[in-house]
């Protein structure tokens, strides 16, 4: 990522490592299919470990982000918390390099 000046924004770093939807458009229609899986095959399956990690204990905690992690497990399954949970993780890490934020985890009252 480097000092993260390279992207516009958060989506694009998670697109230089394929954890968004590939994307199908014809006309007026837009189909989102699976995730990618292209570009940086070593860092990618880093980050979808940590997700994992996190995914996998995210019920034991009280933070807004566990929170949201645990309510995705429940609804839409485990690999897909994941993915999205890596997803929104390399947008963080975007924001804390490029805009030099410190990451200050919201709880829940």
């Amino acid at each position: 990522m480097g000092d993260g000046q390279q992207f516009q924004r958060g989506r694009g770093t998670a697109s230089a490592l394929g954890l968004v939807p590939r994307q199908y458009t014809c006309g007026n229609k837009i189909l989102l299919s699976g995730v990618s899986k292209c570009r940086d095959s070593y860092t990618r399956s880093l980050i979808v470990h940590g997700a994992r990690a996190v995914g996998r204990n995210a019920h034991k905690k009280h933070d807004a982000l566990s929170c949201w992690v645990a309510r995705l497990v429940a609804t839409r399954g485990y690999n897909k918390a994941t993915m999205a949970l890596a997803n929104k993780l390399i947008r963080m890490a975007w924001v804390i390099v490029a805009r030099e934020a410190v990451y200050r985890p919201a709880l829940i009252a």
